[in-house]
């Protein structure tokens, strides 16, 4: 079973999103949490495998709650839900360390695959949405690299591999494995491989972060 913890300001979509969830043989609403404060007390208390996290909140809002989350109890995972047109918090929210996330007005079944896959230990983040997500928060992305000094300098890139580091920024550019596969002509099985070892090499939890550290050291800029 896949233990799952509701956090949303918004009593009916709790509960729509928990008859929705509870349809699922393998699923279990375990808790619901009003608030970031609250989810980070419940999430301590039900040991959720995921926490689906709205962002506008009182109080203490979805990203600082994620934040907190990750940093105490990072065996359960943050799936975020955002009204993305206009709140434009996904890029913070997976900086925190949100495995993921999606738009409020997604298809149930597309919430359902969402949770088992990060539930398995991937991201929900596609590619299209990821393009778009980048180049619509670009301005939100620092410049932390000084003016002389290569992007890639630290932050562990230099334990990667010449191939590695083409992968790295392929995935970063919004690829899935099959795209970068055919772009480099490689088999889709050595991708996978690749971006297991890359994430293993820089002490990452999953491509998500990935993209956000490509992004965040300017290996990457958006379009």
């Amino acid at each position: 079973m896949i233990s799952i913890l509701l956090v949303d300001d918004e009593p009916l979509l709790r509960l729509g999103f928990r008859l929705v969830l509870e349809s699922q043989p393998d699923f279990t609403v375990v808790g619901e949490a009003a608030d970031g404060a609250a989810a980070i007390s419940q999430t301590a208390e039900l040991d959720p495998d995921i926490v689906v996290m709205d962002v506008r909140m009182p109080g203490m809002d979805g990203i600082d709650a994620t934040r907190e989350i990750v940093r105490t109890h990072p065996r359960s995972r943050v799936l975020i839900l955002t009204t993305f047109d206009i709140d434009e918090y996904a890029f913070p929210g997976l900086k925190a360390g949100a495995s993921g996330f999606l738009l409020k007005n997604v298809p149930p079944e597309d919430l359902i695959s969402a949770i088992r896959a990060v539930a398995g230990g991937d991201a929900v983040v596609a590619p299209s949405v990821t393009r778009r997500l980048l180049d619509a928060v670009a301005d939100r992305i620092p410049d932390t690299a000084p003016a002389d000094e290569s992007p890639v300098a630290g932050y562990g890139l230099e334990r990667l591999t010449e191939r590695e580091l083409e992968v790295l920024t392929k995935l970063a550019r919004g690829l899935s494995n099959a795209e970068i596969a055919e772009e480099l002509v490689l088999s889709e099985g050595t991708v996978k491989t690749h971006v297991g070892r890359i994430l293993n090499k820089l002490e990452l939890r999953d491509r998500v972060q990935a993209v956000v550290l490509a992004y965040d050291i300017r290996l990457v800029r958006p379009a």
